[in-house]
């Protein structure tokens, strides 16, 4: 589902040429739930961004669902990420002024993956799903910011995408609310959906299928979850 070969990302600065990385090689099976670790500036991030398709790699080549994301035009990556990638943020960046349906029909409007007429059940369904449907005709500044999660978790899956991206996506919640966000995400991978979590967090490693430990953007290490399935194993 994922494959990045030999990609590195160079940044100009001040100071010279940054290396946010460096060769990186990793691959991702359908339904496989990864775990990027690494301390902050370690290059998680921008690990992420590449497979979504939200930065281009200085060298190297970035495929995902079959598309050597990497060589896409700018429109072409823009309605290739609207179909392909669901994002979920630390921050939530839920729009204010738009309730927590609204938020969760803006990705249909946009890539028109659905008629109009179905947009807000398909929404008030993975309301449903996540926990909140009660909450479907909030504000997001009435909600919590689990609850805001959630909303942001339902509206990443709203095109049912084949993978869906996390950064630090508990970082501002409490230990038992990102224990249930991470619940979330794995049933989300044994469903089908290929979920990569970018976190400092190395507990995340007790529930994800592998861990990818970045330093200096650089990986150091692969694990292989003890309790996870035996396909998961020996595919970066």
């Amino acid at each position: 589902m994922i494959s990045l070969q030999s990609v590195t990302k160079e940044y100009e600065t001040p100071a010279g040429m940054f290396s946010a990385l460096r060769d990186i090689n990793v691959e991702v099976r359908k339904g496989e739930f990864v775990a990027v670790v690494g301390k902050s500036g370690s290059g998680k991030s921008t690990l992420l961004n590449m497979v979504g398709g939200i930065d281009r790699p200085s060298s190297g080549t970035v495929a995902v669902a079959g598309t050597e994301i990497h060589s896409l035009s700018e429109s072409q990556l823009a309605l290739w990420r609207g179909r392909t990638v669901g994002f979920v943020f630390q921050f939530f960046q839920l729009l204010p002024t738009l309730t927590g349906a609204e938020n969760v029909m803006l990705p249909m409007d946009f890539c028109r993956t659905f008629p109009a007429r179905e947009r807000r059940q398909r929404a008030l369904e993975l309301l449903e799903r996540v926990g909140v449907a009660q909450q479907a005709d909030k504000l997001p500044s009435s909600l919590s910011g689990g609850e805001q999660q959630r909303v942001a978790i339902a509206r990443a899956l709203a095109n049912n995408p084949p993978v869906v991206l996390a950064d630090e996506p508990t970082g501002n919640l409490d230990s038992v609310t990102a224990g249930a966000v991470i619940d979330l995400f794995r049933q989300m991978a044994k469903s089908g959906t290929t979920v990569v979590i970018a976190s400092h967090e190395r507990d995340i490693a007790r529930v994800s299928d592998r861990t990818v430990e970045v330093v200096d953007g650089t990986i150091v290490g692969i694990a292989t979850d003890p309790y996870a399935a035996p396909e998961a194993e020996d595919c970066a």
